[in-house]
C-alpha cells in the first residue's frame, strides 16, 4: 500500500516531502501506478538509489521505488543478461561473476540501480569503451498510459535508441537486457604523476592501456593515476585484506574525511592539506576480478559537477581550470577526476558522436559550490561541454539543444509517449522543455 513519506538523495542536496511512495512488484503493478496517476493528474518519478546530484529523480507527487522489482531474470549461454530495473549494480556484478560473466565496463560507484545508472548515462573510463548504455541490447518500458513496450534494435528501434539514456522521461524501465562478456580480471597500477606532464601527453597517457583515469589535487600539481589492463582471471593477485583495508578505508576514506573536516573548520588549511593528501596515496599494483577493481568505495559524501568535452579539448580545459583555481580564493579539498570514453550513437549520451573526456569537480556535501562550479561550467561550455544528467549543472533545454545533435528527436519522442507529462518534474521541464499537463 502507498504511504506518505519524505525523500533525500545520497548527497543530501535534493529532498522532497509529502509524497505518495509506492513499491510495485512486476510490470503490471508499475503500469497500475502510472494509470492511476494519469487518471488523477499526478506526476510520477521512478527513483533508484538516489545517487544523482541533480534533481532528475526528485519526486513531486508520487515516488515509484523499484526495490521489490529487482531480480535477475535470465542469463543466456551467449551472455545476454536480463535483469529487473531495481537491481543494484553491485548485486548484478556479483551474480554475474558467480556465473562466469562480467559487464564490459563500469563506473567507479556501484550502488546505483541498473535503471538509474543506464537512464542517467553512467560511464566508466576507457578510450575504446562506451558507457553502460552501450551494453544494452533490449529493454522493456512501461509507458505513461500503462502499456508495455518491448524494444531492441529490431523492435521499436527509435524508442530503444533514445531510452538507453532516457532520464526516466519516456517510460519506466521494467527490465533491461545487457550483453555481458566472459569474466576477466584487471591488473591495476596506481602511482603519482605531475599535472603538467599529464596535460602535455594527455592523448598518449589516456590510451596507454584499456582503462585509464587520473585525479588532480587542486592547489598542487600532483596527481594520482590509475591504469587498469584487462587480463585473464588466472592472473588474479589481489591485495591482502590488511593492505586493502589500510589503503581504501583508513587512508582513502578515513584520513580523507579528516582532511575535509579540517578544511571546513579552517579553510586556509586546505592547500597544505591537499599536498599531504596527494602524497598519502602511494603507488600500488594488484590484479583482481574486474568489478572489484573498477569500483571505489565513496564514504565521504560530496556534491559533483561533471562535463563531457571533446577529447582533444581536455588539455585546454584542465589548463584553464588550474589557472582559475590558482587565481581564486577557493579552497578545494576534493581532487578533480579525469576519464575518457569512446563515441557512441545514443541520442542523449554525453559521448554521442564524439570521442570524449570527462572532467568532474567536487565539493563536500554540505558546502555550496559557488564560483568554483560556475567557472568550471563556463570553461567546459566554451568547448561544447555536455553535463552529466545525474550531476549538477545550470543548463536549460534551449542550451542543451545546441549541444546534442539529436536533442529534438528525443523531445519529440517524449511528447509522443508522455504528452501529459505524467513522468515529468520541474527539473525535466527545465532540461527537456515543459510538457502539457
Amino acid at each position: 500500500m502507498p504511504g506518505a513519506d519524505t525523500w533525500r538523495n545520497w548527497a543530501g542536496n535534493q529532498s522532497a516531502t509529502g509524497l505518495t511512495v509506492v513499491h510495485p512488484a512486476g510490470a503490471e503493478s508499475i503500469a497500475a501506478v502510472l494509470r492511476r496517476a494519469a487518471a488523477t493528474g499526478r506526476r510520477v518519478r521512478p527513483i533508484g538509489s538516489g545517487h544523482s546530484f541533480s534533481a532528475v529523480g526528485r519526486p513531486e507527487d508520487v515516488q515509484l521505488v523499484l526495490d521489490r522489482h529487482a531480480a535477475l531474470v535470465d542469463v543466456t549461454v551467449d551472455g545476454l543478461v536480463t535483469v529487473q530495473a531495481g537491481m543494484p549494480l553491485h548485486r548484478l556484478t556479483t551474480e554475474l561473476a558467480r556465473r562466469g560473466w562480467a559487464l564490459e565496463n563500469l563506473g567507479d560507484v556501484d550502488r546505483q540501480t541498473i535503471a538509474g545508472a543506464v537512464s542517467t548515462g553512467t560511464h566508466g573510463t576507457g578510450a575504446r569503451f562506451g558507457g553502460l548504455a552501450t551494453q544494452l541490447r533490449a529493454l522493456e518500458l512501461v509507458l505513461p498510459d500503462g502499456s508495455l513496450l518491448r524494444c531492441s534494435a529490431g523492435e521499436h528501434a527509435e524508442v530503444f535508441a533514445a531510452a538507453r539514456v532516457g532520464l526516466g522521461a519516456l517510460g519506466v524501465l521494467s527490465t533491461v537486457t545487457l550483453q555481458a562478456v566472459p569474466a576477466f580480471a584487471l591488473r591495476a597500477e596506481e602511482g603519482a604523476a605531475r599535472l603538467p606532464e599529464l596535460i602535455e601527453g594527455f592523448a598518449e597517457h589516456m590510451q596507454a592501456t584499456d582503462h585509464v583515469e587520473f585525479y588532480w589535487f587542486p592547489h598542487t600539481d600532483r596527481c594520482l593515476t590509475k591504469a587498469n589492463t584487462r587480463v585473464p582471471l588466472a592472473e588474479c593477485a589481489p591485495l591482502s585484506r590488511g593492505r586493502a583495508l589500510w589503503d581504501d578505508e583508513v587512508v582513502a576514506n578515513g584520513a580523507f574525511a579528516g582532511v575535509v573536516a579540517a578544511g571546513r573548520a579552517v579553510p586556509p588549511l586546505v592547500p597544505p592539506l591537499a599536498r599531504v593528501a596527494a602524497r598519502a596515496l602511494g603507488a600500488r599494483s594488484y590484479t583482481d576480478h574486474a568489478h572489484r577493481v573498477f569500483v571505489s568505495r565513496r564514504r565521504v559524501r560530496f556534491r559533483e559537477m561533471e562535463y563531457a568535452v571533446p577529447r582533444a579539448a581536455a588539455p585546454d580545459v584542465l589548463q584553464e581550470l588550474r589557472a582559475a583555481v590558482d587565481r581564486s580564493d577557493w579552497r578545494v579539498p576534493f581532487p578533480v577526476e579525469v576519464r575518457v570514453a569512446a563515441a557512441d550513437d545514443v541520442p542523449l549520451s554525453t559521448a554521442a558522436g564524439r570521442d570524449t573526456a570527462y572532467v568532474a569537480v567536487h565539493v563536500p556535501a554540505r558546502s555550496e559550490p559557488g564560483g568554483y562550479f560556475a567557472t568550471f561550467e563556463a570553461i567546459a561550455g566554451a568547448v561544447g561541454g555536455r553535463p552529466h544528467w545525474g550531476k549538477l549543472h545550470s543548463l536549460d533545454a534551449a542550451t542543451l539543444a545546441g549541444r546534442y545533435p539529436r536533442f529534438a528527436e528525443f523531445t519529440a519522442l517524449r511528447e509522443r509517449l508522455d504528452p501529459a507529462g505524467v513522468l515529468s518534474n520541474a527539473h525535466l521541464d527545465r532540461v527537456l522543455g515543459s510538457t502539457v499537463r
